[in-house]
Order: structure tokens, then C-alpha cells, then sequence
């Protein structure tokens, strides 16, 4: 990931093309699911590469939230915006670090999806919040009919450094640590979710992050979102050192804990953004190979556009019927 201008600068580069999904097949059983969330999706979904069935779920989880699109708080009342600030240590400020949190109108409770977001290596959590990311998913929410929390943290360190979304090996700072572990407890509190109602998603090398995320603590996560993302490291300030192999996505899908782990890549037909290896172009059809060879959910977009969020929220309609069809098979 070389810090150029496509990597540290234009993550916002508008582009005004039109976005077409291109997807592959599905082949996991759907029955129920049409009777249970109507026919309001998005006709064409994004389609599924592979398909793979969950285990039964525990006794006493939480039941998925029932679906009633335009008729949910926030078709009529915007999400309340709040950014919090959190002990941490390896934070850019010296105050804390920084942790956006968008909520639908209403009380907050344990059968309330969540989606953390992580931004980009030019942005922060203010970036997503000034490109109307909160509006534009209450629209899905409406739209849908089903409501979830977003929270993005702040995910630089003061040096400017990528961070990676990691743990900094000789201890800078640990930002898989602060997402995983303080970043959950304030926005979950005293209402915790259960793995299915989590998703974790990102843009650019948050896309990389909540794919590597999820498969190194896959009972926390249960689907992933990754926008403009990579699935291998590409560390160009040694946040890993020497060690990579645990950091990288397409080295960690053998263990049977993460086969049921749902993925959503979104890739632009023009992304050719460098990295200290090749481009960004091809990584979301070469991950989605490798998910489908381990017998795991893929669903793949390929949006007219580049690396940039015009691109990327053309594609929220699709993307949230996905984690509304999985958050749908939690009982």
C-alpha cells in the first residue's frame, strides 16, 4: 500500500457513472426468508457466490428484528448523531480517542443490529460523517424496514502512520484491541448483541480491516461489508513487522470458526488504486474465489467507478439487503 495520492488522498475523488452490480449466483437455501422480510429487497440482490448454512444458533439468543419497511422511527426522525471520547492510550489526541455513533430514534436494546464502520488511510470517523454515510443508511433502514447502530471510530495514530486497523507490534498503539474490545462496550453498554446481529464493515484499508477483523475474532462478528478493500497485508509503515501472516485475510479461512462468517465485497470497475504489491483491481473476485473454494458466503458488486465514496454508497442499497438477509436468519 504505497501512501500516494490515490491511497492517502483521494478517498473522496467524486465520480458521477452509474452504478452495475455484477454478482454471481447464489446457492444458499432462502426458503422463509421471502415470508418473513416481503418483497420490498432490492430486485436484482447482489448474488451470492457460494452459499453455506449456519449452525442452529444457541438456546435463548436474540431474535432477528422483524421487518417493516417504511413504517420503522427513522423513516420519519433522522438517527441521533453522538461522538464520544475514549481512554486510549496510542490515541491521536490527548484526550482519547474518538468514536462516532449514530442511533435510530427510540430506546436502544439487544435485538438492535449493529454496524461498525471503519474509514479509510486518508480519512476518519468526520469523513464518513461529513459524506452523509448516517443519512444515506437511514434511508436503507427505511427503506428496509429494519434499524441498526452505526459507530466508526477514529482509527489514526499521531505519527501518520497507516495504521492498518492493528495492533502496533512494538506497542504505538492497538486499534484492533480498542474496536474489538472499548469501542463495543460503549456503544453496546448494557445491552451486548449476540455475534449475528454484528456486522463489521469498512472502506479502503477499512475494508481490509473489517475483513481481517472478523476472521481473527469471528465470535465477535458475524458478516462483513468491505468497500474498496484488500485481502492481503500491505503494511507500508510496518504496523505488523516481520510477522504478517496472522494479519492477512486470504491466510486465515481454515479454521472451521470462521466458515459462517458472510461477506459482501464491493470492488469499482476502474479501482486500479497501487499497493506495495499490484492494485487494488481483482482483489474482490480473487478473495471471493478463495471464500467460496473454504464453502463460505460471498456476494460481489462491481460498481461503475473508482475508489471513492460516490462509488461505494451507490451500492448501500444492496449491501444492506445482505446484512438484513443475515441479520433475517438469526431466530
Amino acid at each position: 500500500m504505497f501512501v500516494s495520492f490515490p491511497r492517502r488522498a483521494a478517498v473522496l475523488v467524486s465520480s458521477c457513472a452509474v452504478a452495475l452490480i455484477a454478482a454471481t449466483l447464489a446457492t444458499t437455501p432462502q426458503e422463509g426468508l421471502a415470508e418473513r422480510f416481503g418483497h420490498h429487497l432490492t430486485a436484482p440482490a447482489p448474488e451470492l457466490a457460494h452459499g453455506h448454512m449456519a449452525l442452529p444458533p444457541e438456546a435463548g439468543s436474540t431474535p432477528a428484528p422483524i421487518p417493516h419497511p417504511g413504517q420503522v422511527a427513522v423513516c420519519a426522525e433522522p438517527g441521533r448523531d453522538e461522538v464520544v471520547t475514549l481512554s486510549d492510550p496510542g490515541a491521536p489526541e490527548e484526550e482519547g480517542r474518538a468514536l462516532w455513533i449514530r442511533r435510530p430514534p427510540g430506546p436502544d436494546s439487544a435485538d438492535l443490529p449493529v454496524l461498525y464502520l471503519l474509514h479509510g488511510s486518508a480519512s476518519t470517523h468526520r469523513t464518513l460523517m461529513d459524506a452523509d454515510v448516517g443519512a444515506r443508511l437511514d434511508q436503507q433502514m427505511c427503506r428496509t424496514g429494519v434499524e441498526f447502530v452505526i459507530a466508526a471510530p477514529h482509527g489514526q495514530e499521531s505519527g501518520g502512520a497507516t495504521t492498518e486497523w492493528g495492533d502496533a507490534h512494538d506497542g504505538r498503539f492497538a486499534l484492533e484491541s480498542f474496536v474489538t474490545g472499548a469501542t463495543v462496550a460503549a456503544v453496546e453498554g448494557e445491552y451486548p448483541r449476540p455475534r449475528s446481529l454484528r456486522a463489521i464493515g469498512g472502506f479502503s484499508m477499512g475494508g481490509y480491516g473489517a475483513a481481517a477483523l472478523a476472521l481473527r475474532n469471528p465470535d465477535l462478528y458475524s458478516q462483513v461489508a468491505s468497500w474498496g478493500g484488500y485481502f492481503r497485508v500491505d503494511d507500508p509503515h510496518g504496523t505488523f513487522g516481520e510477522d504478517t501472516g496472522p494479519h492477512s485475510p486470504d491466510r486465515l479461512l481454515d479454521s472451521e470458526d470462521v466458515r459462517d462468517l458472510r461477506f459482501m465485497l464491493v470492488e469499482g470497475r476502474e479501482d486500479h488504486t497501487p499497493l506495495q504489491h499490484g492494485s487494488i483491481h481483482g482483489e474482490a473476485e480473487r478473495f471471493s474465489e478463495l471464500l467460496t473454494e473454504h464453502g463460505m458466503t460471498v456476494a460481489t458488486i462491481r460498481p461503475r467507478g473508482g475508489h471513492d465514496m460516490a462509488t461505494w454508497k451507490r451500492t448501500f442499497p444492496e449491501t444492506v439487503d445482505f446484512l438484513v438477509a443475515g441479520w433475517a436468519s438469526t431466530p
